[in-house]
């Protein structure tokens, strides 16, 4: 059994941690000031990864193959098997002309102003479709809509990406809260309680920070009323529903919530026009001329625009009501790896390394909801399969990133990189509540699932806590809620936005638009968390 070496650089912490730093180094670098593709970048961090591993942390090469291979089969299954289904889903609303009504929907019940679309769309629907998938596909798909009224691809992605940090914490119907129990031993009502008395204040703040953004102080004058409703009733909303009602069901509720909410608002406010705002007509095209959706003007009822998301609405929940998931379900051993490795943080606690196998997941359901689309919308058989080829051509290179990724997150996990980086942030001491959040940051950022963030280091926030005597329910929530941070600047993230846009290969320029965001809500997080420790211990809940 090969025992994790946590200092393996002269024995001592500090230079581990700068050498186990390296490979998220060269991702950041490659991404933000090389601008290179995320694959790319991906690649070259997983590159470094395996040679620092074997050659410092002495990682035996088969195990470093097995980590990689291991990362790389959950990266396909089932991680791009849901990103895969849910842009099908998209192609097929692009195809039959209801992507289109979806736009002429929201021209017909909002104000003329982006501004206000921005709002809608990219914040409250956002985050609708974040609890049912998740993974990435609730920004290419609310960043294709904004591209279609007028958005340069560059700004919907950006603004996209950042609206996404509000809901992930509790996405895929609270999947990573589950986790986070299962890891910490804590139980996840009390988690999901903690988490649901953090993000609300990031969620309020998110309206008003990215108008800022889009818009500046003027725009802040204008909407801020309806800035106040969409941050305040998802902020509500989360809070209610995680401490009061079901953690799972916490994005759905929210951002139902929200978008009543704010479209009721609406209906009784409205800015002034403003002509630097007005909307602007396009006509969105998946994959290439084959899937040239009905004109713009057809007899169509814009109201049709929402039947491809209320279907996969009603699939995945109640899917996951019933745990249809769970039929099937196979947990495999992966050979050469599981229980071969001692984690040396944990007292030599056996690493599993087990590939839960579900044919009917996630993925499945959303499979399910493109066939009753298809079914619904008139989009035959012919016509599904060149959805298919679309949604191949604008997903293989996103594949691939988050295959290389998310084998970097595996190999410094297996290899004791990793947790050479948390002893070396929980070392920090009484600062520690400031840098807790970045251990969340930094794993979603490798992996791009909050849920994997929470199953790294869930448990180490547990034990760091412990030994300051800080509260170690808030720091296994401040876990998940830091991970949300991170992915914004996530390569796999950002490959799957970048799909469905002209920003394929630019990965790098968005990645250096939303870096200093994530820093900033990152440690603005870490000054919430700093003040729930020290100064409002009362609003930790009780186990």
């Amino acid at each position: 059994m090969f025992h994790q070496l946590l200092t393996p650089v002269g024995d001592n912490l500090a230079l581990s941690f700068v050498v186990a730093a390296a490979p998220i180094a060269v991702v950041l670098v490659m991404l933000g000031v090389l601008r290179r593709p995320a694959w790319a970048a991906s690649l070259g961090g997983l590159i470094a990864a395996l040679a620092i591993a074997v050659l410092v942390w002495r990682f035996p090469v088969p195990l470093a193959i097995n980590s990689i291979a291991a990362g790389v089969v959950f990266a396909l299954w089932p991680v791009m098997w849901i990103v895969f289904n849910a842009l099908l889903l998209y192609n097929i609303a692009v195809a039959s002309g209801r992507f289109d009504a979806f736009r002429d929907w929201v021209l017909n019940h909002l104000p003329n102003d982006r501004r206000i679309v921005l709002v809608v769309i990219g914040f409250c629907f956002g985050c609708l479709l974040e609890g049912i998938s998740g993974f990435g596909t609730p920004v290419a798909i609310t960043s294709a809509l904004l591209i279609l009224v007028g958005f340069p691809a560059l700004e919907a992605l950006t603004f996209t990406l950042i609206f996404n940090t509000a809901p992930v914490a509790f996405g895929a119907l609270g999947v990573p809260i589950t986790v986070l129990g299962q890891v910490t031993g804590l139980s996840p009502v009390t988690l999901g309680a903690m988490v649901g008395r953090q993000l609300p204040f990031i969620a309020m703040l998110l309206p008003f920070y990215v108008m800022t953004i889009y818009g500046g102080t003027r725009s802040l004058r204008a909407l801020w009323p309806v800035l106040a409703v969409a941050g305040g009733s998802f902020a509500l909303g989360q809070f209610v529903s995680s401490n009061f009602l079901d953690y799972a069901l916490t994005d759905v509720l929210s951002s139902l919530t929200a978008l009543v909410s704010t479209l009721a608002f609406l209906r009784v406010w409205k800015p002034a026009p403003d002509p630097e705002f007005c909307v602007s007509l396009r006509t969105v095209q998946a994959g290439g001329a084959d899937l040239a959706p009905k004109a713009h003007g057809s007899q169509m009822s814009p109201w049709q625009g929402w039947l491809p998301w209320l279907v996969v609405s009603a699939v995945v929940i109640l899917w996951t009501h019933f745990k249809v998931f769970t039929i099937g379900q196979q947990t495999i051993p992966w050979p050469g790896l599981h229980n071969e490795i001692a984690i040396t943080l944990y007292k030599d606690k056996p690493y599993a390394a087990n590939w839960v196998f579900q044919p009917l997941a996630t993925g499945t359901a959303i499979l399910l909801s493109t066939i009753i689309t298809s079914a619904l919308v008139g989009v035959g058989p012919r016509q599904y399969i060149k959805c298919i080829g679309a949604t191949w051509r604008q997903s293989r290179l996103a594949i691939l990133t988050v295959c290389f990724i998310v084998g970097l997150a595996y190999l410094m996990n297996y290899s004791g990189m990793n947790y050479t980086l948390g002893l070396g942030v929980a070392s920090t001491g009484v600062i520690f509540p400031l840098v807790s959040p970045f251990l969340g940051w930094i794993a979603v950022f490798l992996s791009g699932s909050d849920t994997s963030g929470n199953a790294l280091f869930g448990n180490l926030q547990v034990v760091a806590a412990n030994q300051l005597g800080l509260n170690p329910v808030l720091f296994a929530a401040t876990n998940s809620s830091g991970g949300v941070m991170g992915k914004m600047i996530s390569p796999q993230n950002i490959s799957t936005g970048a799909a469905v846009t002209d920003l394929k290969g630019q990965e790098g320029v968005v990645f250096a638009r939303t870096f200093k965001h994530s820093i900033a809500l990152t440690l603005v997080l870490g000054l919430l968390v700093l003040f729930q420790q020290y100064v409002a211990p009362w609003m930790i809940p009780h186990p």
